[in-house]
């Protein structure tokens, strides 16, 4: 179901606010270390899944470069914008930033700002891409060429749209571009959650850190996502939350070191969407990593977050 057809009737709480463009997806080999492939099945599945019919799809445009140089310098913004980003630094990221990758990187953060809205109207919103948390302010890396997060997070906080933000990245790697980008920003809190011998090499300070050892499974992972989730908003009220919803502690993923099982997965995205719902915070979800060559596989882990956040919708 699209916006147009509910023009006019006043849209019922049940229904879901997602964020998605086709170009999303830049069209990778399918051998690519980057399964770039599970944005346009994420979508199929969505569409195709008993959440589908309580979704609407909002298609957002690319994100200005004036949004983007909130958090990011323009030197690189203008590099993006151009395709003409230095081969060392296209290195860090891990793929050429071609016209069809900028594109994305710019649509994808403009979907996280409309995400970011959408739930401070709705409650809660999904953005189908986003959450690239290696990107820093001078340059991407890892697979992340803009941080959509911080791009959102200063453009909501410098509109007046929010007045504190809160970062809850679950991906299995250290949020380091975000708490890079956000450090010194009173208004924002990251807090990151992670496989602690995982990439990157060299962390960044969040402003609460959790590092996890190797092959934590299901039970130990929820036990301090409970202890964690309480100690995100002491002292802090934000009117936002950005939760970072990698899949990639699963089990089976390529370049995670933890061991969760799809319930483990689901839980976790049920207890956060649960914990910051009842206290009458917005959240908007952001995709996160997620490997596999297996991208049917990748893509259903995902499609677990969304139909988590249906039921707080």
């Amino acid at each position: 179901m699209d916006a147009c057809s509910l023009a006019g009737h006043k849209r019922p709480m049940s229904f879901l606010p997602i964020v998605h463009a086709p170009d999303y997806d830049a069209n990778f080999a399918p051998d690519h270390r980057f399964p770039m492939g599970k944005y346009t099945r994420l979508m199929e599945l969505i569409r195709a899944s008993h959440i589908g019919e309580r979704t609407i799809v909002h298609a957002p445009g690319p994100a200005s470069a004036e949004w983007l140089s909130l958090a990011h310098h323009r030197v690189y913004v203008d590099q993006v914008l151009a395709c003409k980003v230095p081969a060392f630094i296209e290195r860090e990221i891990g793929f050429p930033v071609t016209e069809r990758v900028s594109l994305r990187a710019r649509l994808a953060t403009a979907g996280t700002v409309m995400a970011a809205r959408l739930a401070l109207a709705e409650g809660i919103a999904c953005n189908t891409a986003g959450g690239s948390h290696h990107a820093r302010r001078a340059q991407g890396a890892g697979f992340c060429t803009f941080n959509d997060v911080a791009v959102a997070a200063h453009l909501l906080l410098a509109d007046g749209e929010v007045g504190q933000v809160l970062v809850i990245d679950l991906d299995v790697h250290q949020g380091d571009g975000t708490a890079e980008i956000c450090a010194g920003t009173d208004a924002i809190r990251t807090v990151s959650m992670h496989s602690e011998k995982n990439y990157p090499v060299r962390k960044q300070a969040s402003s609460i850190d959790v590092a996890l050892p190797d092959g934590v499974r299901d039970a130990a992972y929820l036990e301090t996502l409970d202890w964690l989730l309480p100690r995100s908003v002491a002292g802090f009220t934000p009117d936002l939350v950005f939760y970072n919803a990698g899949v990639d502690p699963h089990e089976n993923d390529r370049l995670g070191r933890l061991s969760l099982s799809d319930r483990g997965l689901k839980d976790r995205d049920r207890r956060v969407f649960s914990f910051f719902r009842e206290r009458g915070i917005a959240v908007a979800s952001v995709l996160g990593g997620g490997y596999s060559r297996d991208i049917e596989a990748v893509a259903g882990r995902h499609l677990m977050t969304f139909e988590a956040a249906a039921e707080f919708a």
